[in-house]
């Protein structure tokens, strides 16, 4: 599996065909702390550029929702850079709902991004 850092791209980018991972999604428990927060996964979500729009991510979303109802899990929280209107389309489509703005919360390259607070009830 080839790992990229934030921003970096390759000259030959992976394709279902290839056998190598153009996509992820992460789900876990919101909070280990406590168990107030047992029945909420966290998600991320990642689809390599060159594979967007082609039913990737449609996939992925449904066998991740699946897996987070076999875990009990009665919704699912996450944040979107505010910058990223196509991550945020994607879950909208999903069924997610903006739930709020988180300012500042992520800084790249010095420069601060806001955060889209988005949840899906299953």
């Amino acid at each position: 599996m080839r790992r990229f850092q934030h921003g970096e791209s390759s000259a030959s980018p992976p394709t279902p065909e290839s056998g190598e991972v153009v996509d992820f999604q992460d789900l876990e428990t919101f909070a280990a702390y406590t168990h107030a927060f047992d029945h909420v996964g966290i998600m991320g979500t990642f689809v390599y550029p060159d594979c967007r729009r082609q039913g990737v991510s449609s996939a992925l979303f449904a066998a991740s929702f699946a897996a987070a109802r076999d875990k009990g899990y009665e919704k699912i929280f996450t944040f979107v850079q505010g910058d990223n209107d196509v991550a945020l389309s994607t879950y909208l489509s999903q069924g997610f709902q903006v739930i709020g703005t988180a300012k500042k919360q992520a800084k790249f390259q010095g420069n601060y991004i806001d955060e889209n607070l988005i949840e899906e009830f299953l």
